[in-house]
């Protein structure tokens, strides 16, 4: 729990008093508070929103020069989340990406070092800076086949043989919740003089319960973007960027924020991150205690159910002094021999069809027909997300919906033939998942990033079945996550070509192809 001070929510107060006071509006926007749907019940929702949808007028402060609530709110940010200086988004953690990237990259051929598997903003920031970016190979679970993050070791490497990066760029948890603790990592990026930036978009809550796996701040990263409309309650596009320490030109960093966000913030989606920071610091770690119940809940409940499985870190048995140590002890401790990753999320629910009958895009479309939404599938795995907003009857629905699809009459027989038990026996097929990339090394050679466009006379269009050994011309991502599996100047291998093949087959949607249907693949012509 903390102080007084921080159990009040600044904006909210101040849009709340907005309303009581009942002025006449003469300002933006056009709505007058709701007034013109007065009549109109479709619009009852909206309308109450719209009663503290405001602008920056007198008493409600001005997030590009913020003096007041908008202020104090964003100082409470910092204390809660540990940081020094705190940042509310009002474009999701996409401008917070472009912000940090655009901060340390100043000039054209600026040298960033980045994980491949990152979110499609990431690219987007390279764009825009005109950087050029060494890719780091990401640590792949041995188990599930998943992409984490490159490890300390491998950032250590690649910075001695880049000693004109700017800084590293990584992404961490991924969208499975799988991560390590940054500690070492960032220690390396010191030792090189330059900044750690962390997308931590899944891991706004990390640090504020003892179950939960440490922030990256705490580690000791120099800027971290989180989505708190993910994890925590804020509305969606919600999200926060924090920094501490010297290494990061601040200025530079609000001018960059100004230049990517909106000079029309919304007023609601601010609120909305000021009352998710008021809720964790009225509530303490206690505003995670019925989540995780749900989420225990739910673990407990599918050991009934055989079939589904979890994509969980492998706690092996101890053995003589190892009875007393912790699973994520012995992780750190087995990292390097057992997989890619030491610590994981507990809301996160990974969950696979351990018979092989239902894919991940199947068994996904089986839950909604129950009711159940997932958050997202891939070629093996469903992602499902428990939050602090979860409760028991939540678990107790996907728990009777998986109960449903099991006993459903059409995969019977398959789901019970000879030898689907051994597939799992024996272990899955570690053909990595939809979103990795493969790389043979463990970072890249240079690659520049630039905002001028492909022409057309450069480009032509091959179906995906010819597509291996030629160049893409366009961003290819499989949504969601937003991950690429291609940009525009990367080879196109024949894991990927066939991993596009597999998706397109399986129903996944694109992002960026000019061919929705993902038929065909625009390519940079043979010279």
């Amino acid at each position: 729990m903390m102080g007084k001070k921080s159990s009040h929510a600044p904006l909210m107060e101040a849009l709340l008093r907005y309303r009581a006071q009942g002025n006449a509006s003469y300002h933006v926007p056009g709505h007058k508070n709701g007034q013109v749907y007065e009549n109109e019940d479709i619009a009852f929702l909206l309308k109450e929103v719209m009663s503290i949808d405001a602008t920056e007028i007198t008493g409600l402060d001005d997030l590009h020069h913020p003096e007041d609530v908008i202020r104090e709110g964003q100082e409470l940010a910092a204390m809660c989340f540990g940081a020094e200086e705190s940042f509310w988004l009002i474009g999701g953690s996409t401008v917070g990406n472009l912000a940090m990237i655009l901060t340390v990259c100043t000039e054209p051929g600026d040298l960033l070092l980045v994980q491949r598997n990152v979110h499609k903003s990431v690219l987007n920031g390279l764009m825009l800076s005109g950087a050029a970016a060494v890719f780091l190979e990401p640590e792949i679970d041995t188990t599930s086949g998943l992409a984490v993050a490159p490890s300390a070791n491998t950032i250590q490497t690649a910075l001695k043989a880049c000693p004109s990066a700017k800084g590293v760029l990584i992404t961490l948890p991924n969208y499975y919740g799988m991560g390590y603790d940054l500690t070492a990592t960032a220690k390396a990026c010191h030792a090189a003089h330059v900044p750690l930036l962390v997308d931590e978009a899944h891991g706004a809550h990390y640090g504020l319960h003892p179950r939960l796996p440490a922030s990256a701040l705490s580690c000791g990263a120099d800027v971290v973007v989180q989505s708190t409309h993910k994890m925590l309650p804020a509305m969606t596009m919600g999200a926060m960027l924090h920094v501490q320490g010297r290494r990061i030109n601040r200025e530079l960093l609000r001018q960059r924020l100004a230049m990517v966000q909106s000079s029309s913030p919304s007023y609601p989606l601010m609120a909305s991150l000021d009352l998710a920071r008021r809720h964790i610091a009225v509530h303490g770690a206690d505003a995670f205690t019925e989540g995780l119940a749900a989420a225990d809940a739910f673990r407990k409940g599918l050991k009934q159910l055989p079939r589904f499985r979890l994509v969980e870190p492998i706690q092996q048995a101890p053995q003589g002094n190892e009875a007393q140590e912790g699973i994520t002890e012995r992780l750190k401790r087995d990292r390097e021999t057992i997989g890619g990753y030491s610590t994981h999320d507990p809301f996160k629910i990974v969950l696979y069809d351990a018979f092989g009958v239902l894919d991940g895009f199947g068994l996904k479309r089986e839950l909604e027909a129950y009711g159940c939404i997932p958050e997202m599938s891939d070629e093996k795995y469903v992602v499902l997300l428990f939050t602090l907003g979860s409760t028991i009857r939540d678990a107790n629905h996907l728990l009777q919906a998986l109960v449903h699809i099991n006993k459903d009459i059409q995969f019977k027989e398959t789901a019970g033939g000879p030898g689907s038990m051994q597939k799992e026996q024996y272990g899955r097929d570690l053909d990595f998942s939809t979103w990795n990339n493969d790389m043979t090394k463990v970072y890249s050679s240079p690659v520049q990033f630039g905002l001028q466009p492909v022409q057309s006379d450069q480009m032509e269009v091959v179906s995906v079945e010819d597509s291996a050994g030629r160049v893409a011309a366009e961003m290819i991502i499989p949504y969601p996550p937003g991950i690429p599996l291609l940009y525009a100047g990367e080879m196109i291998t024949e894991p990927i070509a066939q991993r596009l093949r597999r998706l397109r087959d399986l129903g996944a949607k694109w992002q960026g192809a000019s061919d929705e249907r993902l038929l065909t693949i625009r390519v940079f012509r043979l010279k």
